[in-house]
């Protein structure tokens, strides 16, 4: 799913990792785990943290409690949208402090 949001083919993410399509193919159809290092080098080929594919790869009976699917396929989609429009952008869109100072200093110069 993420891997689809950012507009990659299964063999263009491949070709960025140390497996091959057939086992990306695997690992996303859930037939494989993928171990540690293929984690992480997905994670920084989609620049995704690991523990945010690992949520984003879940499926509700993997919680300790009872999760409705519905919702959680709602917040797994938000999420995804939130990380491909941060991908987006050069910063993040946050407002701090320091920068409403500056703002205001800029504003009465």
């Amino acid at each position: 799913m993420l891997r689809t949001a950012y507009g990659l083919s299964q063999s263009a993410l491949a070709d960025r990792l140390s497996v091959g399509t057939s086992q990306l193919s695997l690992i996303e159809s859930n037939k494989r785990q993928p171990s540690v290092r293929v984690l992480q080098e997905i994670s920084v080929a989609l620049d995704v943290p690991p523990h945010l594919l690992t949520l984003l790869a879940s499926n509700p009976e993997d919680f300790d409690e009872k999760a409705d699917p519905k919702y959680v396929g709602e917040l797994a989609r938000a999420l995804l949208r939130l990380l491909v429009n941060v991908g987006e952008q050069r910063t993040l869109p946050i407002k701090t402090r320091d920068a409403d100072e500056r703002g205001r200093r800029k504003r009465s110069a």
